[in-house]
């Protein structure tokens, strides 16, 4: 297959590009981890226009008997995004997309916590002309708890 991108776009990868067969069951995928702070509460709730006052207002928050605010489940979702890490350059224009996505909150995160994403391919199923990469979505807090686990979906040519 010839790349359609500009002849200089291979001087800078970068990571190798790799086929679907060359992908692995166990493969990680790391992604930058990130401490919660007022500009990710206030970023998210700009895009998301939630404003219940669980995710913004800290005494609301005490009087319920938490530390602070929580972040939003999606938000903690948001930083399992491929994008932000290595598997969507590792598999290059062979990309096609996200399909699904699934995940569950296990535990609360508040601002200062630091969390810490990772994909990992589960399953790799070959169809006639793409295949299926479903990755585990795993964050944990800087105490090594789980708060979210979940997959993504994604569909690849082969």
């Amino acid at each position: 297959m010839t790349s359609r991108l500009p002849p200089v776009y291979e001087h800078h990868r970068l990571v190798p590009q790799r086929s679907f067969a060359e992908l692995e069951v166990g493969e990680r995928f790391p992604l930058p981890s990130r401490t919660l702070g007022d500009g990710n509460f206030a970023a998210f709730q700009a895009l998301s226009l939630d404003n219940h006052p669980i995710h913004y207002d800290a005494e609301y928050c005490r009087a319920l008997g938490h530390p602070g605010p929580l972040a939003h489940g999606l938000q903690v979702l948001c930083f399992t995004v491929a994008g932000a890490g290595t598997f969507p350059y590792t598999v290059g224009e062979n990309l096609v997309g996200m399909v699904e996505v699934r995940a569950r909150i296990l535990k609360s995160a508040y601002p200062g916590d630091t969390l810490y994403p990772c994909l990992t391919i589960a399953e790799l199923k070959p169809q006639r002309t793409t295949g299926v990469v479903t990755m585990s979505a795993t964050v944990d807090n800087q105490r090594g708890e789980r708060v979210l686990e979940g997959e993504h979906v994604y569909l690849m040519k082969l």
